[in-house]
């Protein structure tokens, strides 16, 4: 029960989980919030780009559309039962996860963190609030069959030990300045 917990919630977050990460590698460009302030402070700062957003998002809609198409082989194989991502989810996942990105790093800067500062908690949660909220919203019947009590607390828990594990090796890649 737990095993099949944990598989489905990976399984079933990995659309959300790649965005942040592929935001990192093809980051640069024009920042989101095209420099403007509020209290002296950046809206987003320069980490929230145009490039990186879309990358993201497309990285994460592909993975889904990957998932979806070696499911058969996957449910077959392991005897898990494996969901399929309906269209909506396929862009409310990766969508999600960098709009909640986007929020944290609103909220980062209004509370006086400087880029890269960490925010513990929301760190490692920002991307799979959003995710989840959105995929909520627009399909929620897939939502509720997908996400069941123990799924949930499963991403609650893996997502922070895998957050903080893809961080770390992205510094030790030079990827990313800290971390976190």
């Amino acid at each position: 029960m737990i095993l099949e917990a944990v598989a489905v919630a990976f399984w079933t977050m990995l659309p959300a989980y790649v965005p942040n990460n592929a935001a990192v590698l093809a980051g640069g460009g024009a920042p989101i919030d095209g420099g403007r302030t509020l209290g002296g402070n950046r809206l987003l700062g320069d980490g929230k780009t145009w490039r990186g957003t879309f990358v993201g998002t497309a990285a994460g809609a592909l993975l889904a559309l990957v998932l979806d198409l070696i499911r058969p082989a996957a449910v077959a194989t392991s005897g898990l039962p494996l969901p399929a991502f309906p269209p909506l989810v396929v862009i409310s996942l990766p969508v999600g996860a960098m709009l909640g990105d986007i929020v944290a790093s609103f909220l980062k800067r209004r509370t006086g963190r400087q880029r890269g500062a960490a925010f513990p908690g929301v760190d490692q949660l920002d991307f799979v609030a959003g995710a989840l909220l959105l995929t909520l919203l627009v399909r929620p019947d897939w939502f509720l069959a997908t996400f069941t009590p123990v799924v949930l607390v499963a991403v609650l828990v893996m997502t922070p030990l895998l957050h903080v594990g893809t961080n770390a090796g992205a510094y030790l890649l030079g990827l990313k300045d800290e971390p976190y």
